[in-house]
């Protein structure tokens, strides 16, 4: 169902307030309505914060460097040198550790 928000005055549109709570709420359907199958008069929703916070966090992730240039360095460096150290114990955990999480 498409709705058309572009005619409707801006004080008619209600911003979340922090901490707000979700609520969906369908009126009860009339006795004409239950025998024609027609929709309740109106439909409510009232949405909480969540997604502004969803947007900020999207937005500090999409800041964040996909990877860590200066680390990258230091690990080319220290293999150019024979001094990089593989410790295949902590590989192991370290991949038994997502296995772990994908499963959940």
């Amino acid at each position: 169902m498409n709705i058309d928000i572009k005619n409707l005055p801006t004080s008619t549109l209600k911003v979340p307030e922090e901490n707000s709570q979700v609520r969906v709420g369908r009126g009860e359907p009339n006795r004409n309505q239950e025998q024609t199958g027609s929709s309740a008069g109106r439909d409510t929703i009232s949405l909480t914060d969540t997604a502004s916070r969803m947007r900020s966090l999207e937005n500090t992730v999409a800041a964040m460097p996909v990877v860590d240039s200066q680390r990258v360095a230091e690990i080319k460096q220290a293999i150019q040198e024979g001094t990089y150290e593989i410790n295949p114990e902590r590989i192991a955990e370290k991949m038994l550790d997502m296995e772990r999480a994908w499963s959940r």
